[in-house]
């Protein structure tokens, strides 16, 4: 589906969403590196990387495996970017179980991340397990999981000054009259950081339009772009 949606003329990026690991084979991983119109760009949910809680949660990976598939797309598709989500508070998690998380953001250095905090849902399986992790751990353990995210992305966001993209405008900036708010193709709508343009005239800009872009600041999550 990938390769003829690639044919397609007016056809710009193509992105794919939610993908599981499971899910992700070697015909897709080539497909995606051959496409010049999909965005290399991987929604990854994996929720935790401690073991314990994998298999509490009744998710089919573990670890090693995470490790070992991260590896394989990242060697097949260069340059991809990589967004997952984790949950911090799961029962029975204990610190060191957010230590081999933390380890685990450490080493993949993914792109977007976001953490969210266990909530016990009637219903669900996880419903029979005593809810056992305090609120405020739960706070906690998601504030140093986001701020370890934030720290690995500034360092790498800094090092993008002076490059130069394409980007796609999503419309005017709500910050600034004068400002831009743009995309590349390693940022999903809605969910990931952006990239703010600046000196430009905003109004020769239509939303949806395609630009050149030289990366010129980086602002914790989000870049600062003109362009070229």
């Amino acid at each position: 589906m990938l390769r003829e949606l690639n044919t397609i003329d007016g056809l710009e990026w193509i992105r794919l969403l939610y993908l599981y690991p499971t899910t992700i084979d070697e015909d897709t991983l080539a497909a995606m590196a051959e496409c010049d119109k999909v965005c290399k760009y991987i929604d990854l949910p994996l929720q935790h990387a401690s073991n314990p809680i994998l298999k509490k949660m009744k998710r089919p990976g573990t670890r090693q495996g995470y490790d070992t598939l991260l590896a394989r797309i990242r060697e097949r598709v260069p340059d991809v970017a990589l967004r997952t989500t984790f949950i911090v508070g799961f029962p029975g998690e204990t610190d060191a179980d957010v230590a081999e998380l933390s380890a685990f953001i450490t080493d993949h250095a993914f792109d977007h991340v976001g953490v969210f905090m266990y909530s016990h849902e009637e219903g669900t399986s996880a419903y029979a397990f005593e809810d056992d992790v305090p609120a405020a751990t739960k706070a906690a353990r998601r504030s140093r999981m986001m701020g370890l995210q934030r720290r690995l992305v500034r360092q790498r966001l800094r090092g993008r000054i002076g490059q130069r993209t394409r980007a796609i405008v999503d419309g005017p900036s709500s910050e600034h009259d004068l400002v831009l708010r743009a995309r590349l193709a390693t940022q999903a709508p809605d969910i990931d950081a952006c990239v703010y343009l600046t000196d430009c005239d905003p109004s020769t800009y239509q939303t949806g339009s395609f630009v050149n872009v030289e990366i010129v600041d980086a602002r914790e999550y989000d870049l600062v772009a003109r362009p070229v």
